[in-house]
């Protein structure tokens, strides 16, 4: 039998994976979660072979030179000049087309009985005996496409809610995609970057796969995540300064300046691509924050504090644990901060870090 790759574990729900499942030492992400690896069951690993495969198109959506034709749908050309076609004509702007494509996907699994997207403002309902429900949002960090700055897909996995099936059609739909982040079944999200990586949680730890583009597959690459107990990096917006509480001020006055419980200090490091921050964040460690009321609890702050949660850190609205919250809409908008636990636990001991004054940010 050849050996799990190191840091693998095994026994519990993480069986060891055999040797049919590895070719030349590489674990593809299918047979991570099929039989050969940690046994997910047929419906939920054909649901992620599905989402795997609609990554895998939005990937080279964002990679295309066509892609800037996507995210400026009026047909002007970018920065201005001449249109190149008449409105009506106008690609759809790619937000809208990631979208599409995970639906599709969604649709043909046969899998899902409902999707809630931060692209549509009510769920679609798919099919009534689809056993899962798919939270997503579907392409963050878009308008960072023309600077060919990273972007990512987010997305969580519930089961359907059978005791609502009596109910009418949008109202079990609702109320199915609003259901609390301890009852993820698997989050993800995938990063499209200089490598496109598919970062995963299963409840059994924090799972990276990097494409393979000789291959097509997802390759484990990053086994068993653990986050830092303590970083040196805080990711925010450091420009809204002047609109940040007392509490928050004093906490990144504090790092900055290595006078914290860390006497190292901190370095400022933000993409403004919430997917390419907490990515960095879970590898090397500190704080990705954004301290207003602007992300949303189904689409991004739930399925992303799970990964964070089973890598060893801390997701939180910088008073409350984020998966222990209760939705109460789909479009719901908070505070996140996630991170280091040491560094997150320090963070919130200042008490006063949400942000209230709340302008209206251009960009």
């Amino acid at each position: 039998m050849a050996s799990p790759p190191s840091g693998l574990a095994v026994g519990s729900r993480t069986e060891t994976i055999s040797s049919r499942a590895a070719f030349d030492g590489l674990y593809t992400l299918t047979d991570f979660v099929g039989k050969d690896g940690i046994g997910l069951g047929d419906d939920l690993v054909l649901l992620l072979t599905h989402i795997q495969y609609a990554c895998k198109r939005i990937a080279a959506l964002v990679a295309s030179p066509f892609s800037s034709d996507l995210q400026n749908p009026t047909g002007l050309a970018v920065g201005g000049g001449v249109a190149v076609g008449a409105e009506r004509d106008a690609p759809k702007p790619l937000d809208i087309v990631s979208n599409e494509i995970i639906l599709s996907s969604l649709k043909k699994s046969g899998k899902v009985a409902v999707m809630a997207s931060e692209e549509d403002d009510e769920p679609v309902w798919i099919r009534d005996d689809g056993p899962f429900v798919v939270v997503t949002d579907p392409l963050d960090g878009s308008r960072n496409i023309d600077a060919s700055i990273p972007t990512g897909t987010i997305f969580g996995v519930y089961k359907r809610l059978v005791e609502l099936d009596n109910l009418p059609r949008e109202e079990k739909a609702v109320l199915n995609s609003l259901q609390s982040g301890t009852k993820l079944l698997a989050a993800g999200y995938v990063l499209y970057s200089s490598a496109t990586i598919l970062c995963a949680s299963f409840g059994s730890g924090t799972h990276a796969f990097t494409l393979d583009h000789s291959t097509g597959d997802f390759i484990l690459t990053h086994p068993h995540i653990k986050i830092p107990p303590r970083g040196q990096i805080y990711s925010v917006n450091d420009a809204r300064y002047f609109d940040w509480p007392e509490g928050l001020r004093r906490y990144i006055d504090t790092i900055r300046q290595g006078k914290g419980k860390n006497p190292k200090k901190y370095s400022a490091r933000y993409i403004c691509s919430l997917v390419a921050d907490l990515h960095r964040t879970l590898l090397y460690g500190g704080v990705a924050m954004n301290p207003r009321d602007h992300l949303r609890l189904v689409y991004e702050a739930n399925p992303l504090s799970l990964l964070v949660e089973q890598a060893g850190g801390r997701g939180s609205d910088g008073k409350n644990r984020i998966l222990s919250m209760q939705p109460g809409k789909l479009h719901q908008r908070l505070p996140l901060f996630m991170g280091s636990l040491e560094d997150m636990e320090e963070l919130e001991s200042y008490g006063d870090v949400q942000q209230k004054v709340n302008p209206g940010y251009e960009v």
